[in-house]
């Protein structure tokens, strides 16, 4: 097996990387190999965002209809309440 020494590891990788590894109750070695190994696990298709991870989840349901897009359309805030409520007029 091959060694790895890497160094200028920026503070708040290295105490994360701690971290996670005391959650796991892993050596830090073994948190670090564990990494290292799901990254080379990737098969090299590079990350098309958030849509085209939820649509390549649900391809093999089979949706074929396109899904609109909603960028330039106005957000409203949902209504948390069960009751429906009657717009408020300014008088």
């Amino acid at each position: 097996m091959g060694r790895i020494i890497v160094r200028k590891i920026w503070a708040q990788v290295n105490s994360r990387s701690q971290r996670r590894a005391k959650r796991r109750q892993r050596r830090m070695e073994e948190e670090v190999r564990d990494t290292l190994r799901d990254a080379a696990k990737e098969n090299g298709a590079p990350w098309g965002g958030l849509g085209t991870a939820i649509a390549s989840l649900f391809a093999k349901i089979g949706l074929d209809a396109e899904i609109p897009d909603l960028r330039g359309h106005k957000v409203l805030p949902a209504s948390l309440s069960t009751a429906r409520r009657e717009p408020r007029t300014n008088h």
